[in-house]
């Protein structure tokens, strides 16, 4: 009788190797003075701190910041159009956006990939997109792990999951307590769709409409696969900037990453219970690609701005003073931003600014 393998039950372990050879090089490209080499450990090592030079920081009270993510059901469109590496941009980009919404300096990176069988080309595809965004956002790729699972996943499925740590001094920690009446909020220009809301949209494009990735969008001036694969936008640098150009004075008082959930839940976020936030309709550019979308789905209003970003990937609530600066200097680093509301006093939520009753009540608290 024939002994079994491992092999036999769909893993492949010689493969697996190949797939590991290809990996080293992308890890290594993200890697700053901090990283402490351990090439057959078990583990990422990363030094907190650095003895002068350009990576000094010299924290006093440093706080860490995880955040964890994944791509969700865009990677079924990933498989469709057959492009595996901007949704490795995405992973990071949905974990270092968080990240960065604490006022934190990502630090370091791991992925974690599940297949069904081992393809080093399709791995070696995914984490060349996690290398991309890591060496945009600064954090270090220092690990991962690849999980082989033919009885979870058919031939061709994948999934990810990404985690993210970073660090903020306690003093520059940003929570949203120091919102305050007065404040602007200025939205960020997404990229398209990021990564939220793809079952909807699959349930639109492709169940509803019946089109194909290689389909024309005439709104969009591209193809289906292009429209829905544009990666999400990496906001980490340039809000660094901002927040490094006021080391003294408080300019930003709170960001909210635009994901799951649209505008008004994830900026209510970081609102404090006696403050609310006011948005102001038609205050910015909507992407064609989300009237396309409620086009040909016909989706109400209401729950086009409930699952999608609608154009702005990450608010951040200003000091009134300060906010054309800090628009000036985004608009320098090429990040579009308009004005799109307000804050005023409140209970925590956020409304638009032409709900009658919202208005009245403004108005009372003003008088």
């Amino acid at each position: 009788m024939q002994k079994i393998t491992y092999r036999d039950a769909g893993v492949d372990l010689e493969t697996y190797q190949q797939s590991m050879a290809r990996l080293p090089a992308l890890l290594k490209r993200t890697h700053c003075p901090r990283v402490l080499p351990w090439d057959n450990g078990f583990a990422g090592l990363f030094q907190l701190d650095f003895s002068g030079g350009l990576f000094s920081r010299n924290y006093e009270q440093p706080v860490l910041v995880s955040c964890t993510d994944g791509v969700g059901t865009k990677l079924k469109v990933a498989q469709l159009a057959g492009r595996h590496d901007s949704v490795g941009i995405d992973l990071v980009a949905m974990c270092a956006n968080d990240a960065i919404c604490c006022g934190a300096e990502p630090l370091f990176f791991l992925d974690y990939v599940a297949m069904a069988e081992d393809d080093p080309a399709l791995l070696e595809q995914i984490v060349t997109g996690i290398s991309a965004g890591c060496t945009e956002t600064g954090a270090a790729l220092v690990g991962g792990e690849t999980a082989i699972m033919p009885d979870l996943y058919q031939t061709g499925d994948y999934d990810l999951a990404g985690f993210c740590v970073g660090i903020v001094e306690r003093s520059r920690l940003l929570d949203g307590s120091a919102i305050a009446d007065g404040d602007v909020l200025l939205g960020i220009a997404s990229s398209g769709i990021h990564s939220n809301g793809y079952s909807l949209v699959r349930k639109i494009v492709f169940e509803h409409a019946g089109l194909s990735v290689d389909d024309q969008v005439p709104e969009c001036g591209a193809t289906v696969g292009d429209v829905l694969m544009e990666p999400t936008r990496l906001y980490v640098r340039p809000v660094r900037d901002v927040l490094n150009h006021y080391k003294v004075k408080s300019v930003v008082h709170g960001i909210a990453h635009i994901t799951g959930g649209g505008l008004h839940e994830n900026l209510a976020r970081i609102l404090p219970a006696n403050i609310d936030g006011l948005i102001t309709r038609d205050s910015w550019t909507i992407p064609p690609v989300f009237r396309w979308l409620q086009q040909l789905g016909d989706v109400d209003d209401a729950e086009m701005f409930r699952v999608f970003n609608m154009g702005i990937g990450l608010v951040m609530a200003v000091s009134d003073y300060y906010a054309e600066s800090v628009q000036q200097q985004l608009s320098r680093q090429g990040f579009e931003t308009w004005q799109i509301g307000r804050v005023v006093p409140g209970s925590g939520e956020c409304h638009w600014d032409d709900d009658p009753v919202v208005s009245r009540r403004v108005a009372e608290t003003a008088e």
